[in-house]
């Protein structure tokens, strides 16, 4: 037996409406605890590490009685858990399919190759992604926005990707660097609060791809609750105040 397409779309409103009921009971709770606002979001590995954990701190110094629910998830998870309504904001990579929600810029990054630090790229002012082929790779896990990019790169390049083997997260990256087994590509800022302690080293990678933006998606901002748009919009302005 299988659901009929009017199933499915029962099931999905339903799972929907327990979730709904859950959450009320979690954020009554908090209410009663002195809390008096709750965001859901998700957000990308290169987010999280990157720039999440000092911008959400001056968000709490501001806002101390709201209380964040922060999941990670490949930008693709990002976007459907907004489709969903599973979380009030998403940030992800500005490459990512947002099917038509709204969206706006959060903050940019770099990606960088990173290598041990007796490599034989180490010393160039920069190289192509196709200068990195004849050496083995270490991946981020399959749904990373970064191991795709960096499959597309070979592929137009008419080369393999030598990968050596697929890690969960950027600090296994950087381990597996630092062991020889391979180079890897990461953030810049991931590299210098992982990387550099490590004794790795880093090459720019003269490549377009390698400049990202990083974007929140919202089904609507004008719908987000009162204390949703409050980090909303603290998240969208901090880049251009760092800037000022």
């Amino acid at each position: 037996m299988e659901l009929t397409p009017a199933g499915e779309t029962l099931l999905h409103h339903a799972r929907r409406m327990l979730r709904d009921v859950e959450n009320i009971g979690i954020e009554l709770a908090e209410h009663a605890s002195g809390v008096r606002g709750y965001v859901r979001m998700m957000a990308n590995l290169s987010a999280i590490v990157e720039f999440l954990p000092e911008d959400l701190r001056a968000f709490i110094a501001q806002h101390e009685q709201i209380k964040i629910d922060l999941e990670e998830r490949p930008s693709g998870g990002i976007v459907e858990g907004v489709a969903d309504s599973l979380v009030d904001l998403g940030i992800c990579s500005g490459d990512a399919d947002t099917r038509g929600f709204e969206t706006t810029h959060y903050r940019h990054d770099r990606l960088v190759l990173v290598t041990p630090g007796d490599h034989p790229l180490v010393g160039r002012d920069s190289v192509t992604f196709a200068d990195t082929l004849d050496y083995d790779h270490i991946g981020l896990h399959s749904a990373s926005s970064i191991n795709m990019r960096t499959h597309l790169a070979a592929r137009q390049a008419g080369r393999a990707l030598r990968l050596r083997i697929h890690v969960p997260g950027f600090d296994a990256v950087c381990r597996m660097v630092q062991a020889g087994m391979g180079v890897g590509v990461l953030p810049w800022h991931v590299f210098e609060a992982m990387g550099r302690q490590l004794g790795l080293a880093t090459v720019s990678l003269d490549e377009d791809w390698a400049a990202r933006s990083l974007i929140i998606v919202v089904r609507d901002s004008a719908a987000l609750s009162p204390v949703s748009r409050l980090l909303f919009d603290h998240l969208r302005s901090i880049e251009a105040s760092a800037a000022t």
